[in-house]
């Protein structure tokens, strides 16, 4: 098969599979849901504590909106070993390097795009709650924060999809990143290794969505942490495709 017909059966795939549509559904629900209610139930209250942050507060929604964004990476690549047809899709097409490549596509472009929409609406909306409060959207942080802010999403999908390709069980999965970073990032950075926790994928990626950090590790450093994270996930998923049987 060319690389256009690969591309446009992955994408059907992805596209067609009502686990894949509702969890990006959802990164937009959780993202912006999450962030209107915060914002609408706290008001103007919040904007008078000392460590308030302006574009933290308004972008506070991809905490939960990013467990959206894994279990979309991990149903994306998960599903087919599941359902054993993954077989059937190499056969259609020996080119692991490229099946492979395809389904990262879709993945890290679907969730970039979600993303993009997710962040813009949770900067506006929350910016209305805040009212003289908030960043305007031409300042450099909110263009950081909400760009940068759906770049992490779609790394998170894109970690999420490697390490399915490696484990190939989303049970497996999900059972160590929603974890890992609902618990685990949190215990740490609470600790004595509050700086070892800084480079953690989430805690570092998070870093962009704050207009003052509260670490050491500077927004687009982070935001780089978390890509090398995905790249080591994603090029671990590309090894264990071209070695293992399906």
């Amino acid at each position: 098969m060319s690389a256009t017909a690969v591309l446009r059966s992955e994408w059907i795939k992805i596209t067609t599979l009502r686990g894949t549509v509702w969890s990006l559904a959802c990164i937009l629900l959780a993202t912006a849901g999450f962030g209107i209610l915060a914002n609408a139930t706290l008001g103007g209250a919040e904007s008078e504590e000392r460590d308030f942050d302006p574009l933290f507060s308004v972008l506070v929604g991809i905490g939960p909106g990013q467990i959206a964004a894994i279990v979309f990476g991990t149903l994306a690549v998960s599903s087919e070993y599941q359902s054993g047809l993954i077989r059937a899709t190499l056969a259609a097409v020996p080119r692991r390097g490229l099946l492979y490549g395809a389904k990262l596509v879709h993945v890290g472009g679907l969730a970039l795009a979600v993303g993009l929409v997710t962040t813009l609406v949770s900067f506006l909306a929350g910016g209305a709650a805040l009212g003289d409060r908030a960043l305007g959207l031409g300042d450099a942080a909110a263009v950081r924060g909400v760009v940068g802010g759906a770049v992490y999403l779609a790394l998170m999908a894109l970690l999420a999809a490697g390490l399915a390709a490696v484990l190939r069980s989303g049970i497996a999965v999900l059972g160590i990143l929603i974890p890992f970073v609902l618990v685990v990032s949190m215990v740490l950075g609470t600790g004595s290794s509050a700086g070892v926790a800084d480079y953690l994928p989430d805690r570092a990626g998070q870093q962009v969505i704050y207009a003052d950090p509260p670490t050491d590790v500077p927004p687009l450093a982070g935001l780089a942490v978390t890509a090398l994270w995905t790249g080591a996930a994603v090029l671990a998923g590309w090894w264990t495709l071209r070695r293992r049987d399906a």
